[in-house]
């Protein structure tokens, strides 16, 4: 017997409205903090064109706003990772420089940059955090296991490897996005290269990297 299909009902046009200014004021936050984490709430809602009141009743606070975007970010992220361990193709090198290149456009890392430590995590932050983490090391010692990573390179390098990338940033949104893969193509030469002299102290941990978005 076939099953009968389904599809999601249109938004009405004031909910379909709503998830609209929802979506300009996250791109707005987005623009606003990463240039200046400690700009006002009100900054946001001239950037999105829309009253402070109407951002109020989605977001309560500061906070709220950028714990969203946090969430937002994270999300991205867990979904490249889980991409990246779902290929099966027995190229594990490819499947891994395919994630980074993803998660380089994505411009996750600038929210940590910006935002760490500027407001307090919620406890489904810190869950996807732990989730985002937990794919990393699966992703990361799936590359290392087939020899096509660095021996003395660790999890927790990429991690901040990727935040060097994000860091990378010119007037003009296109020609940052050529530096950083142009940086993003250095970096994973560097990677697959046999080990030179041994690198200096040891690579970060994940309690010293999540330590940095306690206030």
């Amino acid at each position: 017997m076939k099953e009968k299909e389904t599809t999601s009902a249109p938004l009405s046009g004031r909910r379909a409205e709503a998830a609209r200014n929802d979506r300009r004021i996250l791109d707005a936050a987005r623009e606003v903090f990463v240039s200046d984490p400690g700009a006002p709430i009100a900054a946001v809602a001239e950037r999105a064109g829309v009253g402070i009141g109407a951002l109020y009743r989605r977001y309560a606070s500061k906070e709220d706003l950028l714990r969203r975007l946090s969430s937002d970010g994270l999300q991205q992220y867990i979904a490249a990772v889980e991409d990246a361990l779902a290929r099966d193709d027995g190229e594990p090198w490819s499947a891994f420089t395919e994630f980074m290149r993803r998660i380089v456009d994505a411009d996750t890392h600038s929210l940590t940059l910006r935002l760490a430590g500027t407001f307090s995590p919620t406890e489904e932050l810190n869950r996807q955090a732990a989730r985002a983490q937990e794919l990393n090391v699966r992703l990361f010692e799936r590359t290392k296991a087939a020899g096509a990573v660095r021996s003395d390179i660790e999890v927790g390098d990429i991690t901040l490897l990727l935040e060097q990338l994000a860091a990378v940033r010119v007037a003009d949104e296109e020609r940052t996005r050529q530096l950083r893969h142009r940086y993003l193509a250095l970096l994973l030469d560097a990677l697959h290269s046999p080990p030179g002299p041994p690198l200096p102290g040891p690579p970060p941990g994940w309690e010293e990297i999540s330590r940095r978005w306690e206030r």
